[in-house]
């Protein structure tokens, strides 16, 4: 395995000129790891004059023992080296927090297929091959140090939108709190003089009280839904898993549509073990997906149709559906659903409001409990929405004798 490098160094001159010149690179700092010194000077030479700075180590052991807290851009390792050799040095620095995400790029004048895998394999980015040919070694160099500030950049890129999306979702939780407690007493109040419980209105003043309510009560829905939203998205939502009984809670949630299906001449159909359904989950978050599913179906179903509530034990876990007579989901659409703010084209059917939150904090929710939500046309008519939640600790009580 020879060491060679260039014979002349006015070649390598006269060679990295001709690059540099067309270059327009910022230096950059490159550590050289390469036991012979003809080659180290060579490498220098042709780095330097593109205008990097290289620091040079003649072995691995050399570079670990005096390279501590050393910066650097991009490292040129060479493959025979003594003691450790190159492929065994890049495996050390793939390992280490500090040096993992510096390209390695392979000194070697092994050509064997082989060779060049088993330097991928340990983590090298590329390899420069000897005799080095100044424009294919600056060619390479170049393009791994681009590659490298291009990651950069990406990185303090979304860095600095992570950041930005956590202020404004904390922003968003703090005003919609502001919001909902003077919502709340809107409502209150439109709700008590509909009612007349201050005192007797006329028939146009009731109705526009009655607007008032209804206004206020979809302007609490969404600001509901944008503390919800913010408290996922700063990491916020803390789950309370305890046992509960799926049953009862998807009763629960069947129970407070109740009126408002009758409205619509709805019937909501319960189809669910007799026997108590044990899971541990929490209970609040998981009947928010409940209500969400079955207020939805009931809002985009017509009148005079169904809602199906079935839940059970599935694949050793629990699940839960609610199925609906309506229009469907458009399947070109399907993909808005679960989006912050995703809306389909498919408007409820009583001029109910829609915020669009509903469903994206439904996946949410479900995602957190390890979980997964889906949605399929049925085949004559209406949706299906599925909800899938592993419960290793599922008992159910009644089974036993």
């Amino acid at each position: 395995m020879g060491k060679t490098g260039l014979e002349a160094d006015g070649e390598v001159q006269k060679d990295t000129r001709a690059v540099s010149e067309d270059s327009g690179a910022e230096g950059r700092h490159v550590v050289l790891i390469e036991d012979d010194a003809l080659n180290a000077r060579i490498i220098r030479k042709i780095l330097e004059q593109e205008g990097h700075t290289v620091s040079w180590f003649e072995s691995g052991e050399l570079f670990f023992a005096e390279s501590g807290g050393l910066a650097c851009d991009l490292i040129l390792l060479d493959v025979v080296l003594p003691g450790i050799d190159g492929f065994e040095v890049c495996r050390r620095l793939k390992e280490s927090n500090e040096n993992a995400e510096i390209p390695v790029i392979f000194i070697t004048a092994r050509h064997e297929p082989d060779d060049v895998v088993t330097g991928f394999e340990a983590g090298g980015a590329d390899y420069i091959p000897k005799p080095f040919r100044p424009r294919e070694t600056l060619a390479r160099v170049r393009t791994h140090l681009q590659l490298r500030a291009l990651h950069a950049s990406q990185a303090k890129m979304i860095s600095e939108l992570d950041a930005a999306v956590h202020s404004r979702n904390r922003l968003l939780g703090v005003t919609a709190h502001d919001l909902r407690n003077p919502m709340i007493s809107i409502q209150g109040f439109a709700e008590m003089l509909r009612d007349e419980a201050a005192g007797k209105v006329n028939g146009d003043q009731k109705e526009m009280a009655s607007c008032i309510a209804s206004a206020a009560t979809s302007m609490l829905e969404l600001i509901n839904d944008m503390l919800d939203l913010s408290a996922i998205e700063t990491g916020e939502l803390k789950l309370s898993i305890r046992e509960n009984d799926l049953g009862k809670l998807m009763n629960r949630a069947s129970f407070l549509y109740r009126s408002q299906a009758e409205r619509k001449e709805i019937q909501i159909d319960l189809n669910g073990s007799s026997e108590p359904v044990i899971a541990a989950f929490d209970e609040g978050r998981i009947r928010q997906v409940a209500e969400n599913l079955i207020g939805n179906a009931i809002k985009f179903s017509p009148p005079n149709t169904k809602v199906a509530v079935d839940w059970g034990v599935r694949d050793g876990g629990i699940a839960f559906s609610v199925s609906d007579e309506g229009p469907g989901i458009p399947e070109a659409e399907r993909g808005r659903l679960f989006r912050d703010y995703g809306k389909t084209s498919v408007l409820p059917t009583g001029g109910e409001a829609s915020t669009g939150l509903g469903l994206a904090i439904c996946r949410k929710i479900v995602d957190a409990h390890g979980g997964a939500i889906q949605v399929n046309n049925l085949p004559a008519k209406g949706c299906r929405f599925e909800v899938a939640i592993p419960a290793p600790d599922l008992g159910r009580k009644g089974e036993e004798g």
